[in-house]
C-alpha cells in the first residue's frame, strides 16, 4: 500500500477530534496558567501552553501503516469475495482517475485513491479476522456439545462431576453462539460497506467530468474508511464476543447514517 502524506494524515477525523477536544483546550489553559503562576512572562507561558496543545494534537495524527500483503485467496468464502470486491472497486476508481483530465479534479481524486487504500487494508484485516473466527467456530463442535448436554440433563444425575461437565458444555455452547453472532454481523456490515465502496466509484465518475461535488465525495470516502476502521477494531476486540457480539445491522436503516460505536460501553 502507498503511504499517505503528512497532510493527508493530518486532515483526518481523529486529528479533528483532538483539535476540538475539551482535554486539549484544558491542557492549553492549564499549562499557560501554570506558567503564569511560576512568574513566567505571559507570552512565554502562552507559548509553552500552545506547544503542549500542539503536541497533544500531533500525537493523534494517524501513523503510516506497513500493511500485510492483501491476498484474498488465502481466505474462505464469503470473506474472500468481500476483499476481492473492494479490490475491484479500487481498480475502477483508479481507472477513473487515470482517465480524468489533468488539473485540480484529478489531483483531488488521486488523493482520495490513496485514502481508499486504507479502506482495502481495513477490509482485508476484517475479512482475515472473520475467517479466523469461522475457523474457531468449526472447531468448537457446538452441535456435539449440545447433544452431550441434552443427554446429561436427561439423566437427572446429581453428581458434582456431572454438574461441572454441564457448566463446561453450557459455556462452550455460549461461546460458540457469541462468535457466530460476531461473524454473522461482521459479514452483514462488511457487505454493506463494500456496496458503499462501489457507490463511491460511481460518484467519482461524476466528479471526474465536473458533474459531482469533490468535497462531498472526499467526506464520504473518509466516513467509509472510518467505519471500516471501527468495524475492524470491534471484530478484533475479543471483548465483543464476551459481551454478546456486534450489534446486528438494521436492513431498514439509512446506509448513509453512521453506525453507533461498539462494543457498547
Amino acid at each position: 500500500m502507498s503511504k499517505l502524506s503528512f497532510r493527508d494524515r493530518f486532515f483526518t477525523p481523529p486529528v479533528g477530534r483532538a483539535v476540538l477536544s475539551p482535554w486539549s483546550i484544558l491542557l492549553l489553559g492549564g499549562v499557560t496558567a501554570a506558567g503564569i503562576v511560576l512568574s513566567l512572562p505571559i507570552a512565554v507561558a502562552a507559548g509553552i501552553g500552545a506547544a503542549a496543545y500542539a503536541g497533544r494534537v500531533l500525537i493523534s495524527v494517524p501513523k503510516n501503516k506497513t500493511s500485510d500483503r492483501v491476498d484474498p485467496f488465502v481466505l474462505s468464502e464469503p470473506w474472500r469475495g468481500y476483499v476481492q470486491s473492494v479490490q475491484s472497486a479500487k481498480l475502477r476508481f483508479d481507472r477513473t482517475v487515470d482517465s480524468t483530465r489533468s488539473g485540480p479534479i484529478k489531483e483531488r481524486l488521486g488523493e482520495l485513491s490513496k485514502r481508499l487504500e486504507d479502506g482495502i487494508d481495513e477490509s482485508w484485516r476484517i475479512a482475515s479476522r472473520g475467517d479466523d473466527i469461522d475457523g474457531a467456530i468449526a472447531q468448537l463442535s457446538t452441535s456435539q456439545a449440545q447433544a452431550e448436554l441434552d443427554l446429561l440433563r436427561s439423566q437427572a444425575n446429581d453428581s458434582p462431576h456431572v454438574a461441572s461437565t454441564i457448566q463446561s458444555l453450557e459455556a462452550q455452547i455460549s461461546s460458540g453462539l457469541r462468535m457466530q453472532q460476531v461473524s454473522s454481523t461482521a459479514r452483514d456490515r462488511l457487505r454493506l460497506l463494500d456496496a458503499r465502496f462501489d457507490e463511491l466509484v460511481a460518484r467519482a465518475v461524476e466528479v471526474s467530468i465536473g458533474a459531482g461535488d469533490g468535497d462531498l465525495l472526499g467526506n464520504d470516502v473518509d466516513d467509509l474508511v472510518t467505519e471500516l476502521e471501527g468495524l475492524r477494531l470491534a471484530i478484533e476486540d475479543t471483548r465483543s464476543a464476551e459481551i454478546g457480539g456486534l450489534p446486528a445491522a438494521d436492513p431498514n436503516s439509512d446506509p448513509e447514517q453512521k453506525p453507533q460505536t461498539w462494543p457498547p460501553q
